[in-house]
């Protein structure tokens, strides 16, 4: 394994990220990046953007962008103090509370406007520090588009793990559920390329273990998010050569339709 600022990167993993830059073409259909820095320069740039937007706007905008899969009911007065018993906005209206719309309200932008919302700066510099050095040797294999949508997908199924595995009104926000899912693609491309990846593994189990034993952290995130890296990604590198383009894209649209339908059914049960 070659050490890397943030986790691991396997030997034959990067080998095969170097010859994919002196082809027009990657090994998984992908066109090769000019620059592939600059989908991750600019996911940072967008992260940073809403970061400082809520620095000037104020707590409104985290409530409107994260993530709450049923809407809570606050304080009018007092931020800190909400009512539990009025999970409606009609209710909260009845308490004399201030609703925040979630996703069962139709609030539906936060299962991806969540992954680019921030708020404490230690937790937007960790998540952009691991996209810095996740990203680009992903997009090298993958190719631009491809790799873009292996993150947004893995921000999806982040999300819609939160809807189903966490309470109706918490609050979740953070890119770590697409870094996850980035680290999940990392691992894909190493078994394909039959990488030795045991301190790759030793590093998300330290990952994982983090995440399941800090409360504040939410796990339903980052396991939903690293499910989606690993399955998009699968869906790409296995594609079969023969219309290779066509069944990974109609695989990614698959898997983008059954997330969005799981995330549609869970809203309705909240609602």
């Amino acid at each position: 394994m070659i050490s890397a600022a943030v986790g691991f990167q396997c030997p034959d993993c990067v080998s095969e990220f170097a010859k994919q830059t002196r082809q027009h073409e990657g090994p998984y259909g992908g066109t090769r990046s000019a620059n592939p820095r600059l989908t991750t320069i600019v996911l940072i740039a967008i992260n940073v953007a809403v970061w400082a937007l809520i620095l000037v706007v104020g707590d409104a905008l985290t409530g409107l962008l994260s993530l709450q899969p049923g809407g809570i009911c606050l304080s009018a007065t007092d931020p800190t103090r909400w009512y539990p018993d009025a999970t409606t906005a009609a209710r909260c209206v009845l308490a004399g509370g201030a609703w925040q719309a979630g996703v069962a309200s139709g609030a539906w932008w936060q299962v991806l406007t969540s992954a680019f919302t921030h708020v404490a700066p230690m937790h937007l510099g960790m998540n952009m520090i691991s996209l810095w050095f996740l990203g680009p040797p992903m997009e090298a294999a993958l190719g631009r588009a491809r790799f873009l949508a292996v993150y947004l997908l893995s921000a999806l199924t982040a999300s819609a793990a939160v809807m189903w595995f966490a309470e109706s009104t918490t609050q979740t926000l953070g890119a770590s559920g697409a870094v996850f899912g980035l680290i999940g693609s990392l691992v894909v491309v190493g078994l394909k390329v039959k990488a030795d990846l045991r301190i790759a593994f030793i590093w998300l189990g330290i990952n994982l273990a983090f995440t399941f034993l800090n409360p504040g952290i939410s796990w339903q995130g980052h396991i939903g998010g690293l499910v989606g890296g690993l399955a998009a990604t699968a869906i790409i590198v296995y594609a079969p050569r023969k219309d290779r383009g066509r069944i990974q894209w109609a695989g990614l649209a698959g898997l983008a339709v059954l997330t969005i339908i799981a995330i549609v059914v869970r809203a309705a049960q909240l609602g």
